[in-house]
This record gives C-alpha cells, sequence and structure tokens, in this order.
C-alpha cells in the first residue's frame, strides 16, 4: 500500500519533471478507470461530484467533500489532490482548516479560489491574499509536502480582466502558492502572458478556451499540469442522456455499440488495460 508520503513525494515530483494530464474523477469507479489507464495523478471534480450526488456546484458541504476524498484516496493508489471551492468559509482560518482535514482525508494537495459564491464575485486581492497565506501555512505545517493550488477566478466569475488575473496570481504567488491556476484563460497568447508573469508551476483546464489544443502544445510554452474539471462527468452524463433519448424516440439501442462490457471496465480497473470485452 502506497503512504500517504509516497504519494505527496510523488505528487510533487511531477510538478517538476515537466507537463503532465490530472484528470478529474468524479467517484471511486471513474477514479480506479483512470488510474488503471495509468494517469499518474487525479484531481476531484466540485461539479462532477456535486452532479453525481443530483445537486449543482456549490451545493455541496466541506463534510461531503472530505467523505468523497477520502473514499477515492482509499479506492486508489495514487496521489489526488482535490477542488476545495473557497475553502469552504471566507475566513483565513476556514481556509486552513479545509487543508488541515484534506490531509486528515488522504489528500496529498488542494486548490483554494478566490470566488466567494454565487452572487458574491470574487474576494478582493488582499483578502484572497490572506486566505491563500493561511492555507499555505497549514500546508508546510504538515509532515509531507501537500501542494497548494491558488485559483484566480476572473474567467469564470463574468470579470474576465488578464491583468486582474496577473495580479491575482502574483499576490498568490507572494502568499507562498506551490501551484497556480486561472481557470479558463481564453487564448494561448493568455496563457503565455501568465506563465511570463509568475515562477511557479501553472494549471491550465483543457488549454486556451478559445481553440482547445493538444497537451503537447501546453507543455512546449512551460505549462506544468492540465486538468479537465468536469469535463469527463459531463462527457459521461452526455452519454446517459444520449441513450436515454433514443430509447424515448426510437426504442432502439445503437448506443451500445460505444458501451464497454463489465470484463473489461473491471480488467481496467484492477490495472490490465484489456483492449475488448
Amino acid at each position: 500500500m502506497t503512504s500517504q508520503t509516497e504519494k505527496a513525494k510523488t505528487f510533487q515530483a511531477l510538478h517538476e519533471s515537466g507537463c503532465f494530464i490530472i484528470p478529474n474523477p468524479w467517484d471511486m469507479g471513474s477514479a480506479r478507470v483512470l488510474e488503471g489507464m495509468g494517469f499518474a495523478a487525479l484531481a476531484t471534480t466540485s461539479a462532477g461530484f456535486a452532479n453525481s450526488m443530483g445537486a449543482d456546484d456549490y451545493e455541496v458541504t466541506r463534510s461531503m467533500v472530505m467523505n468523497h476524498s477520502r473514499a477515492l484516496c482509499e479506492a486508489t493508489s495514487i496521489p489526488i489532490s482535490a477542488d476545495l471551492e473557497n475553502g469552504f468559509g471566507d475566513s483565513p482560518e476556514d481556509c486552513a482548516e479545509t487543508i488541515r482535514q484534506a490531509a486528515a482525508s488522504g489528500l496529498v494537495g488542494g486548490s483554494i479560489e478566490d470566488f466567494a459564491g454565487r452572487g458574491k464575485g470574487q474576494y478582493s486581492i488582499s483578502a484572497a491574499k490572506d486566505r491563500v497565506a493561511a492555507a499555505v501555512e497549514a500546508a508546510n505545517a504538515l509532515p509531507f509536502p501537500f501542494m497548494l493550488t491558488a485559483r484566480a477566478e476572473n474567467f469564470f466569475s463574468g470579470t474576465p480582466d488578464l491583468a486582474d488575473t496577473i495580479k491575482r496570481l502574483q499576490a498568490y504567488q507572494d502568499a507562498g502558492a506551490h501551484v497556480l491556476y486561472a481557470p479558463a484563460l481564453r487564448t494561448l497568447a493568455d496563457i503565455h502572458s501568465v506563465l511570463a508573469s509568475i515562477d511557479r508551476p501553472l494549471n491550465v483546464l483543457m488549454g486556451p478556451f478559445d481553440g482547445f489544443g493538444p497537451v503537447e502544445a501546453m507543455a512546449e510554452i512551460g505549462v506544468r499540469r492540465v486538468s479537465l474539471g468536469s469535463a469527463l462527468a459531463n462527457a459521461a452524463n452526455g452519454g446517459l442522456i444520449r441513450a436515454a433519448e433514443e430509447l424515448q424516440s426510437t426504442g432502439t439501442f445503437n448506443f451500445l455499440k460505444d458501451a464497454v462490457g463489465g470484463k473489461r471496465l473491471m480488467a481496467i480497473m484492477n490495472g490490465r488495460n484489456a483492449a475488448s470485452d
């Protein structure tokens, strides 16, 4: 069994050795599939998990997220980082406590965002920096290297101001964040600008939103980590909805051509990526 310290050191090393994909499972089964497919690390998705519980993003509680994270960590043997939303509270101490609970759940990384919640916008740069600093202090006090990611949510919060995004990321860098992340940057030029302004590993969400490119293109310009957010969960739910629509409209079963049989699924989950059912 891989210890949490071993997972943490592996995760830290991934950020030092080039660009890697960190896909986002939404339950234990999808986590085991992604591990079985050979990915080196995973990250939770707040939206994907919430949807799997029949809820919308930002409707789950900290305890729900910690129980979910613990289940994923226990189901796999590779490093897992978590989407910890805004730290589940406005104060710096809320963020610090969330990191301590994240570590206790088995996680070796987690992100704190500067979005205060729907209808509330972003925290001021000063307040957001204090929150990141508290999270970093809690992370650095752990007996293993917990990778704290600080997120600038401008392009998700309705204020797509690149200059402000960069100021925020620089502030979070000054606060000690180990990884920086500004989801939904629009263009490759935006990503270039961010990379030129920071000296920490940068996570991007599937590349520039105005035209997703291959991960190789992200690696070439210096991106260290590429995550998928809720994309895999959305794709799985899309397959379910299309199958249901076909059943309702034509009563046919053409959707089965894209199905995966139980034999192959279990082979993948057990680390044997069988080519057929």
